[in-house]
């Protein structure tokens, strides 16, 4: 399959980039991977999202991939396996064992959780462990659980598990959370959420599953009694098949140019948290999509 723009990730970046070059009549083809909506689909609810006094993660995608198909974009649920930047057109290998080729990309692959590496945290994924609240709350209903993190993903657990869970105690090593401001005077104002701070895991304890978690608070250990925990310290951007073909940070993200989403190679853009290590939001991804899709139309226009 050619078409002129492939838009690799279906979250709020790449779906809003969709928007955008689908409008300009370039008939974009959007690879979704499995399923569509990226860390969105993790987000229970959204309270700072321009339009919206309230809505879930799962709900926007929705609204946002309809818009997209609405415009004339057609998204696909196939995921890029291997990408080919010197070839122009430029040609990604899909999951479904289909070759493509496009003569722009945009790259919205996003990011994935990053894990604490800690003994025992392997043994117990899916059996205590969870990055995702929202997915694996309800199996906590009055019980402990331990958040852990210090941003605003953190919080966001703490607070959402805080209407299931008997207690939740989130650990954070630092002296404050870097949450905003607001989330954080909701964390204090709930009764049943503790926050330890300067306090940081050890490992991971139990048989079938967890029951136990030896954090170090200052220079004292503790072992807290616990159902499960949810870990919530970042993401590792998802650039594994750019390497060595695109420049990248120390970090892991794609390298852009803020103004125009514009990677090292003529022709390929990123937008959304592959490229965004600072502002995690996802007005900040819909606006970069924005910004990848208007410079593609631009680039497009020019090559011809």
């Amino acid at each position: 399959m050619h078409t002129r723009v492939l838009i690799l990730g279906a979250g709020p970046a790449g779906l809003t980039a969709s928007v955008y070059a689908a409008r300009a009549g370039l008939n974009p083809v959007v690879f979704s991977g499995a399923s569509q909506g990226g860390q969105l689909l993790l987000t229970h609810e959204i309270e700072n999202f321009p339009g919206f006094l309230k809505i879930s993660g799962i709900d926007l995608v929705d609204k946002l991939a309809e818009q997209s198909q609405n415009a004339g974009a057609k998204i696909l649920s196939v995921s890029a396996t291997r990408v080919d930047l010197k070839q122009y057109p430029f040609v990604v290998y899909g999951d479904d064992k289909e070759t493509y080729t496009a003569d722009a990309l945009i790259i919205a692959t996003g990011a994935s959780a990053r894990w604490l590496g800690l003994p025992g945290e392997e043994k117990f994924k899916g059996h205590g462990i969870s990055i995702c609240a929202v997915c694996d709350g309800f199996f906590y209903k009055n019980k402990n659980v331990m958040v852990i993190g210090g941003g605003n993903s953190a919080v966001y657990e703490a607070l959402y598990l805080s209407k299931i869970a008997q207690k939740v105690t989130l650990i954070h090593r630092k002296k404050e959370l870097k949450a905003e401001r607001n989330l954080i005077e909701q964390l204090n104002q709930t009764s049943n959420i503790e926050v330890l701070h300067e306090s940081h895991v050890v490992s991971f304890n139990g048989e079938n599953k967890i029951t136990s978690v030896v954090i170090q608070q200052k220079d004292q250990e503790k072992e807290l009694f616990v159902d499960g925990v949810f870990e919530a310290i970042g993401q590792i951007p998802n650039t594994e098949i750019f390497k060595d073909q695109l420049d990248i940070d120390e970090n892991g993200f794609l390298i852009t140019n803020k103004h125009t989403m514009a990677t090292s190679v003529a022709g390929v853009y990123a937008c959304g948290d592959v490229q965004e290590s600072l502002h995690r939001q996802a007005i900040v991804a819909s606006a970069s999509g924005c910004l990848a899709a208007l410079n593609v139309e631009n680039f497009l226009l020019n090559k011809n």
